[in-house]
This record gives C-alpha cells, structure tokens and sequence, in this order.
C-alpha cells in the first residue's frame, strides 16, 4: 500500500501495523557499529554500569544533550575533499547580510545542529532508519565574509558546486535567503548543458532584481533564473501570499512567467493537485529539481524564529505532505532549507521544523530509490563552467 493511500481500517492494514512490520525488516548493522565505534574511543564505562554498550566518553546518538553539535550527530567531516565517499553532506551557510529586516539567521545552521540531536534516526512511520540505510556526514560551514554578499555568494557556489560534484546530496543549512542564488548557481557550474527545475516554498516571491540597491534576501530567484541551466518557466513557487510581497518581484513573475500556488490556491485544488501542478512545470525539459524551503511558507504560529512571519501560511503537516510527495516523484539535485533566525525563536520550535524538512526529505529520497547513490546522477558534469553575471 501507498504510503499516501488512507489505510482501509475496516479490513485493510493500518499505518501502524504497517509501520510495525517494516521496524522488524531493519537491520541493526549501523547501531551496532555507533556502539562498538564507541567504546573503541571513548572508552568502556565504569564498573557500575550494567549497559556495556555505554561508553565513558559520549561518541554516538545518547545521550541527546551530549556531545559536539554537528546535525543529527553525523561524523564532522573536516576534510572536505572526501565528500563524496557519503551519500549525503550537510553544510552550514551562516549568512544573513542578505537580511533587510531582522537578522539573525546567521545563527540558523548553529540551531538547527543544536535540536537535532533530539532526533533519532529512525521515523515510525515510514520505516526508515536513516543510520542504517544511507551514510552522512556534516561538513561544516561556508567561510561567510560578513557584511559583504557578493564575496560571500563566490565562497557559497564554490563550496556547494564541490560537494555537487563529488556525487554527494548537498543539504544546505540557512542562512537568509539571498544564499538561494549562489547555491543553484553552485549546481549550475557542474549541470553542463543540462537544465534544473526550483520548488520554491515560500510567502514571499524574492524575484526582485535589488533590494536596498543590493542582491538580499528577496532578489535570489530574479539572478537563479538568469542562469541559463535553470530557467523561469520551470522556477515554481508554493504558499505565496500575505502582505510582504513586493510589487516589484510580483512584476517580474508575471513578465518572466513563472509559476504560482497561493496556500488558497493548494487549499482549494487539493494537496496531490498541487503536486502534479509543480512537478508538471518544475519537470518540463529539465533534468533534475532543486528544492529551496523557507521555513516562513509555514504559517507563523508555528515558526516564530524567522525574520520574515507571515501568518495564514501552510499547516506543518501540509508542507510536509508536500514536500514528501515531491521528493517521491522527482530527480532531487539537492535541498536548502533557509530563513531560521534563532534568536527569535521560541522553544526550538522553528529550528526542529526545520530538522524535521531535513529528515523527511532524507527518508523520502531512500523511499525513492536515490539514496544511497550507487553512481553519480547522470546529470552531474565532470567540468565546472563559470557564469559571468555582471556582478563579479
């Protein structure tokens, strides 16, 4: 049965059941290394512990408010050029001097770490274990230099174009959103002639050329979609609406045509129409889709540490719905989730929604079939190209 079909609780099987059955079909190979790996450098624990698999040194997943913050205490990688020996790399992009209002998302990939640890890998209702199924690692952050985009945006397209190459599936941590442009255009170098469709989940449109006479937070998808390697008509845009969106980006969405679904818009076609709507345009005569996720497409209540709220945004359950969908039924190239500001969150609440798009997403991409990669996409290109914008 369809992870989306509504189990039939008259006489068919349930989640639960299901979820039941798939638990026994894991294996426990990653555990059982976490522990031994464990115990080998950290020690084995004092006498007086009857659990042997604990160690004297914290070195694994227990306990969750231990150990050094790297996401879902995945190994730090310190040596970036053996990236691609995992399936997955999270890297921090600790940059809001794209911010025009509140700042603060600098700290974002910081919280995000932070609460993750709270995670375990395993997700009861998909059946997955992520420690068991594919590997991950944590690289660390992008060299941000403060108060300057343009050098910041080089050093972000340079680190994102490596870890694209290498065959592993970039997940980038935010970081404002003007990091949207110098990301796509980090795939972009090794796409060759090949194209990329953007899932843009947001309230806002961010299309306008400048802000403030400069590329911010609201101008990402205006520089993505001059690029020739990703193109307007498959830029796509969900949740859009409220009262902070520029007349000036909303020109440059209708003059370059691209393609907008209010939450009124998926509210009243239905969630899987909504789908099928991005997916058909996000797909058409492209070769893979990258997904940028504000956290702020969520309606505010829900994420307060952001630099731009916007109530009357989509439920949690309804962005993830969403997301799962899309991931299930498109080539992902990779995944940015941006717009974090912990210092005006409460409770961790925005930072976890923000874990949870990660690991959702990460679940997903196995349930599809591309994790872990067993060779590089087709659409990666060996040779970096250099695009000469105007603004180097």
């Amino acid at each position: 049965m369809s992870i989306f079909e509504r189990p039939n609780y008259q006489g068919g099987e349930s989640e639960a059941k299901r979820a039941l059955d798939l638990e026994a079909r894991l294996p426990m190979t990653g555990w059982q290394q976490e522990v031994d790996q464990a115990l080998r450098f950290g020690l084995e624990a004092a006498d007086s512990i009857k659990d042997r698999t604990i160690s004297t040194f914290s070195r694994g997943e227990l306990p969750h408010y231990a150990g050094i913050n790297t996401f879902m205490k995945a190994p730090y990688l310190e040596d970036v050029n053996q990236v691609g020996n995992y399936d997955v790399a999270i890297v921090g992009v600790p940059h809001d001097s794209g911010t025009t209002y509140r700042p603060g998302t600098r700290f974002g990939p910081q919280g995000i770490r932070r609460i993750s640890a709270l995670y375990t890998p395993y997700n009861f209702e998909l059946g997955i274990d992520l420690r068991e199924q594919i590997t991950l690692c944590d690289v660390g952050d992008i060299f941000t230099i403060p108060a300057n985009n343009e050098k910041s945006f080089d050093q972000i397209s340079k680190g994102i174009a490596h870890i694209f190459a290498s065959g592993a599936f970039p997940i980038i941590l935010g970081g404002d959103h003007s990091i949207g442009y110098p990301t796509v255009r980090g795939v972009c170098r090794h796409l060759g002639d090949k194209k990329v469709g953007i899932i843009h989940f947001d309230r806002h449109v961010d299309t306008q050329e400048t802000d403030l006479d400069e590329r911010m937070h609201t101008c990402p998808w205006f520089h993505a979609t001059n690029i020739k390697n990703a193109p307007a008509k498959n830029l796509v845009q969900l949740g859009i609406g409220g009262w902070q969106v520029p007349r000036q980006g909303v020109k440059v969405c209708r003059e370059r045509a691209t393609n907008i679904l209010t939450v009124t818009d998926i509210t009243e076609i239905g969630l899987d129409a909504a789908v099928d709507f991005a997916l058909e345009r996000a797909l058409d005569g492209t070769d893979c889709v990258y997904i940028s996720f504000d956290i702020d497409c969520i309606d505010a209540g829900f994420v307060p540490g952001t630099g731009w709220p916007e109530p009357g945004g989509l439920l949690p359950r309804e962005a993830l719905y969403l997301l799962s969908r899309i991931i299930r039924q498109a080539p992902i190239c990779g995944l940015e989730v941006v717009e974090v500001s912990p210092p005006y969150d409460i409770s961790d609440m925005t930072s976890l929604m923000a874990t949870r798009v990660i690991c959702d997403a990460m679940a997903n991409l196995v349930l599809s079939g591309q994790l872990p990669r067993r060779e590089k996409p087709s659409y990666i290109h060996e040779e970096a190209q250099i695009f000469e914008d105007g603004w180097s």
